[in-house]
């Protein structure tokens, strides 16, 4: 392996999630130094709808960042580059002059919208913005969120269109914050995610800004994943300048963490929400699965992927902690769900905020079904943990149907791939092999790594992917009629959810 080309070793990864920010210290191996988290208060003002304060994101963001590096007993003059990764779709709109946001921040779990989305494709827009974006009309993207910002926060349209307000994804926001509110800028991985953005000419789109009403003036300049020193955007991290030269939406990061550098690669993480995404290489492949097509990753050139996402992943398991009060804390989930052999037949269809891929049903809500008065606590911790598995199932099969081969390892990062019983669950539903790397930290590594890259620290993508190396292989144990069998009964219980809400 390459020597650093300088004494400075380190990068510094912000990985800002959805229910807390984080900051990472990477060494030259790729191997986390130090790290630092804290979470932050989830709004939930009306049914359906999910808020943050993007001042406290920052604030926690700024002290974790902080107290990374004094945990890794160094200075912010000892790191080479600074990566941002980030919870994607979320939508933060902000005075340019004063910094502070003009209303909280909606995120990308928030249903309001969805009256709005189905209007448009009623009038038969849908087939044109999804040519376009390669997303489909849904509440989950960004441009909805912003048109409802600008339409219910007074002054705010006249405001956005005299260039007054900033809008932006929290990458945006936190580089605003870090550069003393000299850049507005975003990544083209975000960008794909806010139904504004043409895939095939990697920019902006005229026709979309007009179909949503959104003023050009409010948005971010678009900028490559990695930029190379000289591109790299100037931040102030505890007074000393730093090169900002990584920028990613968390599951872009992740498949780049995990070396999925080539088409058919694929990696699931099981985080807030589950995101499985296929790289598919240089040219935007169309799914027949209602998958997103999307931005893998932009250094000079666009690489794409196809995309599957799971609004109510750890999310679930959070819900049977603070919600029914049947866990202490997650981690206590997997020794619940292994104390029963199965489930009962009780299925838990997590549906609380709509259905994602392949599914798209913004009205479906939450069903747990099969209660018999058998039925106990742990069958429901463990239909909670298998409907993780069952609906990163559904997406992966999608994706081995539009990309027409043959799945042979599925890379697998975040909290809860952490739990054996899911891993083991996920490659019997599967068919193949799960593999969990040794470094699961894959969000913030792949930040860290495309900084790194941009700067000179690691040479090459081939240098990147030796650090990659295998904590557990996961072999399929279940017979495949008997993994079939199983996913028709899921596909049963999710019908029961489907269409539910009638707002």
């Amino acid at each position: 392996m390459a020597a650093p080309t300088s004494s400075k070793k380190w990068v510094l990864a912000l990985d800002q999630g959805t229910t807390s920010s984080r900051s990472l210290v990477f060494d030259h191996q790729g191997r986390v130094v130090a790290q630092a988290q804290r979470e932050f208060t989830q709004h939930f003002p009306q049914p359906g709808w999910v808020e943050h304060d993007a001042r406290e994101i920052w604030d926690t963001q700024r002290s974790t960042l902080l107290e990374a590096l004094r945990g890794a007993g160094i200075s912010a003059g000892d790191i080479a580059a600074v990566g941002i990764s980030n919870q994607r779709e979320t939508t933060v709109l902000w005075d340019r002059a004063t910094g502070e946001p003009v209303a909280p921040a909606i995120v990308w779990q928030d249903r309001r919208t969805a009256a709005t989305c189905e209007s448009l494709r009623a009038a038969g827009h849908e087939p044109d913005i999804t040519a376009r974006t390669g997303l489909l009309l849904d509440p989950y993207f960004s441009a909805t969120k912003l048109a409802w910002l600008l339409e219910h926060v007074p002054g705010a349209r006249a405001r956005a269109e005299r260039g007054e307000l900033a809008f932006g994804t929290v990458d945006s926001w936190l580089i605003y914050k870090l550069t003393r509110h000299r850049r507005h800028v975003t990544d083209a991985t975000n960008a794909s995610r806010t139904l504004l953005f043409n895939l095939r000419e990697g920019g902006w789109d005229n026709a979309l800004l007009a179909r949503f009403n959104v003023p050009r003036a409010c948005l971010p300049e678009i900028v490559d994943s990695s930029l190379p020193r000289a591109d790299a955007i100037e931040i102030e991290v505890d007074g000393v300048k730093l090169p900002l030269a990584g920028i990613a939406g968390d599951q872009q990061a992740a498949l780049f963490g995990q070396g999925c550098f080539s088409p058919g690669m694929v990696k699931n993480t099981y985080g807030t929400g589950c995101f499985a995404l296929m790289h598919t290489g240089d040219r935007p492949q169309v799914s027949r699965h209602r998958l997103l097509t999307t931005v893998a990753l932009r250094r000079g050139a666009c690489q794409f992927a196809l995309e599957g996402g799971v609004f109510m992943g750890g999310a679930t398991v959070q819900w049977l902690r603070d919600g029914l009060g049947i866990i202490e804390r997650s981690v206590d989930v997997e020794a619940l769900a292994g104390s029963v052999p199965d489930t009962g037949d009780v299925y838990l269809v997590p549906a609380f905020a709509g259905l994602g891929a392949p599914q798209w049903d913004a009205a479906a809500r939450g069903a747990l079904v099969g209660l018999t008065r058998g039925s106990t606590r742990a069958h429901i911790a463990r239909a909670a943990v298998e409907s993780i598995a069952f609906q990163s199932a559904d997406l992966i099969d999608a994706m081995r149907q539009d990309a027409g081969g043959e799945l042979h390892e599925l890379r697998v990062d975040g909290g809860a791939a952490r739990n054996n019983l899911l891993m083991q669950f996920q490659a019997d539903l599967l068919g193949v092999p799960v593999l969990r790397p040794s470094n699961t930290e894959t969000t913030a590594f792949g930040a860290a790594a495309l900084a790194g890259l941009g700067v000179g620290l690691w040479q090459s993508q081939e240098e990147l992917s030796a650090l990659w190396s295998l904590d557990r292989r996961f072999e399929p144990r279940m017979r495949p009629d008997e993994a079939a069998q199983r996913m028709a009964r899921w596909h049963q219980a999710v019908e029961r959810s489907r269409s539910w809400a009638t707002t």
